[in-house]
């Protein structure tokens, strides 16, 4: 039994996840950080409640679109102390696929351009470069890797292949349906959703439920829109600024643990955090921290 009185059944990157009864899970989001699929040792103050505030205004939005697994925010059955960055969900069968959705070329989808033309076997036009906006969004799924390790880049085929081509057709066109809805919703608070990635799994009658988090500074690009330029690296609104400096002024060589966060790059990230959660629901953070006590 863990400190919060639950089972612990697992950790991610950066989530903690208990069992609170046999249909229902705690999903604890720490400040923790991760980057090229490292655990960085420095967290990000109130990241935790960051992504658990948009992930829970994300749910809302795209509840028409497909079911989702979180029940409450703000459950009596979830601990005092981790309040506001934690979520009471609905117990699954994960979908051990990566659903990667991107309108823009940017990250591992540009480098696989430069090679193939083609990211995840769909072939794309010439003359693309860093944050081009593709023809379309595209599904360009993964695998799941341990902690610890790389997502793989996937092919459609490859995932029919393993899972059988009728629900790789759904998980391709919920993903597609998804990101579409958010990006709009997004665009419309002046932000671009260049592309992110989604987790899927099944409930107790077999239904496809959208689940972990979404639409997140984690596991998206978020691009100020009136300061988007195809043809550079863009300004952003996601761990992207971890990223730059670890690769950048720290000096890491990449095969080692990475260095702990300064002060300024940790306040920074802080920052853009936040005002990726602002800009986008319209809602003030301090607020989300003062419904949950924090």
């Amino acid at each position: 039994m863990s400190e919060l009185g639950l089972t612990h059944l697992a950790s991610g990157k950066v989530r903690d996840i208990y069992e609170v009864d046999a249909e229902h899970l705690l999903f604890v989001t720490s400040d923790r950080i991760s980057a090229y699929d490292y655990v960085l040792s420095t967290p990000i103050p109130d990241k935790g409640a960051i992504l658990t505030a948009l992930s829970a205004w994300w749910f809302e939005q795209l509840a028409d679109v497909v079911p989702n697994h979180l029940v409450s925010v703000d459950d009596d059955r979830i601990p005092a102390s981790v309040r506001g960055r934690s979520m009471l969900v609905r117990r699954l069968e994960m979908i051990p696929v990566e659903c990667v959705a991107r309108g823009y070329l940017a990250g591992s989808g540009l480098a696989e351009y430069g090679q193939s033309q083609s990211v995840c076997g769909v072939p794309l036009p010439d003359g693309l470069v860093d944050g081009s906006e593709l023809p379309e969004p595209i599904f360009t799924p993964a695998t799941k890797a341990e902690l610890g390790d790389h997502d793989e880049n996937v092919s459609f085929e490859q995932v029919a292949a393993t899972h059988g081509a009728e629900l790789a057709e759904r998980l391709r066109e919920l993903t597609i349906a998804v990101y579409s809805r958010g990006r709009e919703l997004a665009r419309r608070q002046g932000v671009i959703v260049a592309d992110t990635k989604f987790e899927f799994g099944r409930d107790a009658d077999g239904s496809i439920v959208l689940a972990d988090e979404v639409l997140t500074p984690d596991s998206s690009r978020f691009w100020p829109a009136d300061q988007w330029q195809p043809g550079r690296v863009q300004p952003s609104y996601d761990k992207q600024f971890v990223r730059d400096w670890l690769t950048g002024p720290s000096g890491w060589d990449r095969d080692s643990e990475p260095p702990a966060l300064p002060d300024d790059v940790v306040a920074a990230t802080r920052a853009k955090y936040v005002e990726a959660y602002e800009r986008i629901t319209g809602l003030r953070f301090a607020d989300w921290l003062a419904r949950s006590g924090r």
